[in-house]
């Protein structure tokens, strides 16, 4: 492909620190070098969105951000909740739109129907009650709150710890249900305690980009 295709991803905490920021980016052009990602972060959101009302007040600002982007091929709210993914979609038609999450609930049913969900909330995000209502087994690590607290030692700790009681319950794959779980690249060390599959929210981001700069060459 002479030209990449290029994203314009939307992050749902405001950060000034650019590892934090550029980290979902980097992630799907390290997975997907075709790629090119442009990362914007929402003002005035600094604990993210883990809460349906802090939901409601950053779906204006997504909205906002994703037309701000300028020539980008498609757009990805990097977040599990997949909030502002329908609003962008009817404010800038003809332009592809996804979240983490639609896109990792799609292929965590490749591995069965028994989906343990691994997130911050008390509540699995509207897409996986949307798409999987009745497949979900909900987990929330002990003392974790919001994205901030999964950059802790105690935090990651406690994901594990979670991801092993689901596997008690019967899960077969594990779909992350915050993409801040991403930022702290825990997908792999769930997998390795579990020995369960695990879907990571920014790589199925990512995978389905990289589908959709197929389908348009």
């Amino acid at each position: 492909m002479d030209k990449k295709f290029k994203i314009g991803l939307i992050r749902v905490l405001t950060t000034e620190d650019q590892e934090v920021l550029q980290a979902h980016g980097r992630q799907i052009m390290e997975y997907f070098p075709s790629l090119e990602v442009e990362t914007k972060c929402i003002p005035d959101q600094y604990e993210g969105i883990h809460s349906p009302e802090l939901g409601e007040i950053a779906i204006p600002k997504i909205v906002a951000t994703a037309k701000s982007f300028q020539d980008v091929d498609m757009i990805i709210v990097s977040c599990a909740d997949d909030p502002g993914v329908a609003q962008i979609r009817e404010a800038i038609p003809g332009i592809p739109v996804t979240g983490g999450g639609e896109t990792t609930v799609a292929l965590a049913l490749k591995y069965g129907d028994k989906i343990g969900v691994l997130g911050i909330t008390d509540y699995a995000p509207q897409a996986y009650m949307r798409m999987i209502p009745d497949k979900i087994i909900l987990g929330k690590p002990d003392r974790v709150n919001s994205t901030l607290d999964l950059m802790t030692p105690e935090g990651k700790k406690n994901v594990i710890e979670t991801g092993l009681k689901l596997k008690e319950q019967g899960a077969r794959v594990i779909a992350l249900a915050c993409t801040g779980l991403a930022t702290i690249g825990i997908a792999k060390d769930l997998e390795k305690a579990t020995g369960l599959p695990v879907i990571d929210p920014v790589l199925a981001e990512g995978l389905f980009a990289y589908f959709e700069s197929i389908r348009k060459q």
